[in-house]
């Protein structure tokens, strides 16, 4: 389900805003730049992995069901939302993307959250989060979106000696 909802969200990429100094000319792709950009940001990810599961188990105390919602939950509005930061180079509220990459990503997170409240939740394992599960989410999932935008930002000023706007 995770796969299926994240995949939805990305189906309208091609509807998508590019950066107006990156369609001037034809770009050559930079094995360099995936390369750091990979080495740079998929550690970001991991870390707040580990954080997420750490926080499930040890703060929350889930059980099974539990861990595996809100593991759900969180990997999905993180490796959605993290789109709106990743597909331009600079800031994400500058170069906004396409109202249906907007409306898909958005949907595809919202759908992920409401799933362990439905009939349909406990067909894929999933149980309702509290509250107070949700305050984490926000936060982490913000201080995320925050750090790779960090992160990312000084990658391209360096890579493609690129100034944010």
């Amino acid at each position: 389900m995770n796969n299926f909802l994240y995949d939805l969200a990305q189906v309208t990429i091609p509807t998508d805003n590019v950066d107006e100094p990156l369609v001037r000319h034809p770009q050559r792709w930079d094995m360099r730049l995936i390369r750091d950009f990979m080495v740079f940001i998929g550690p970001i990810s991991s870390v707040y992995d580990f954080l997420t599961f750490f926080v499930l188990l040890k703060v929350f105390r889930f059980d099974e069901a539990g861990f595996q919602s809100g593991w759900f939950v969180e990997s999905l509005t993180t490796q959605t939302l993290v789109l709106f930061v990743i597909r331009t180079t600079g800031k994400p509220w500058a170069n906004r993307p396409s109202a249906a990459l907007t409306a898909t990503t958005l949907l595809s997170v919202l759908a992920g959250g409401v799933l362990p409240f439905t009939p349909l939740g406990p067909l894929f394992g999933l149980r309702p989060l509290p509250l107070s599960y949700f305050i984490f989410l926000a936060i982490a999932t913000l201080t995320y979106l925050a750090i790779v935008q960090i992160v990312k930002e000084r990658l391209m000023r360096r890579l493609l000696h690129v100034s944010g706007p």
